[in-house]
């Protein structure tokens, strides 16, 4: 399974796949976003990167993977 990292940061693996199954789930972008609302999770964009971060307080966990997008 691919890895993110953010300085170091990993994103952990059980993490990764939820995010994974949650995107082909979904319709579009803005609805996979919606749903990962829903376990706790946000994507913000930092540099042509997609960010996940933890809800509310906005932690930043790690890079996502490209195929993601």
């Amino acid at each position: 399974m691919a890895r993110a990292d953010l300085n170091g940061a990993i994103i952990d693996a059980g993490v990764l796949s939820l995010i994974k199954d949650e995107r082909d789930k979904a319709l579009s972008a803005r609805e996979w976003k919606f749903r990962l609302r829903g376990f706790g999770y946000a994507v913000k964009d930092v540099d042509g990167s997609q960010v996940l971060t933890r809800l509310p307080h906005g932690t930043e966990l790690g890079v996502l993977p490209a195929d993601l997008a």
